[in-house]
């Protein structure tokens, strides 16, 4: 069994797509999907990328992935990656292919002067958590999520022009 990991070109759009759809089932989240392939495609391989994504395969089959992105943290004064998908087939699970993606991001993230590489596990994937939790993450529970969108996101955006400049 060989396990590869390489960058993402813009003919793996479906693959992603089929991914993103595949993940969102497991997290019992399709009915959350409604991206744009276009739009997509746009701000994965547009000319100012939003985010990127490393396809995982195994034997030349595409049976995972990752799509990451850059934050920073002004306490460290540095970037770091932020994890936003990891999917493994299910069939795959258990091959060393998770580990190898997760890895692979490490990699990347110290290559490019990253202060830190985090992600956001829902917290009834205990299978899950015990996997990061054996490659050393550690939770972050003193922190809770905080989320703007639609109503609220377009509300408080409208705030914006009653601001003088």
């Amino acid at each position: 069994m060989t396990i590869a990991i390489r960058p993402a070109r813009p003919d793996d759009l479906p693959l992603i797509g089929q991914f993103i759809h595949d993940l969102a089932d497991y997290e019992k989240l399709a009915h959350e999907v409604r991206f744009d392939p276009e739009l997509l495609g746009q701000h994965l391989f547009g000319p100012h990328p939003k985010a990127e994504v490393v396809i995982g395969e195994i034997d030349g089959e595409a049976q995972g992935f990752a799509l990451f992105f850059h934050n920073f943290s002004t306490f460290e004064g540095k970037p770091g990656i932020y994890l936003e998908d990891l999917f493994v087939r299910p069939a795959a699970r258990g091959s060393g292919l998770g580990k190898a993606l997760l890895a692979h991001l490490a990699a990347l993230a110290l290559e490019r002067g990253c202060a830190r590489f985090e992600w956001w596990v829902l917290d009834w994937n205990e299978p899950a958590i015990g996997f990061y939790r054996k490659l050393g993450a550690r939770p972050m529970d003193e922190w809770t999520v905080m989320r703007l969108d639609g109503a609220a996101l377009a509300q408080l955006a409208a705030e914006a022009a009653t601001v003088s400049g």
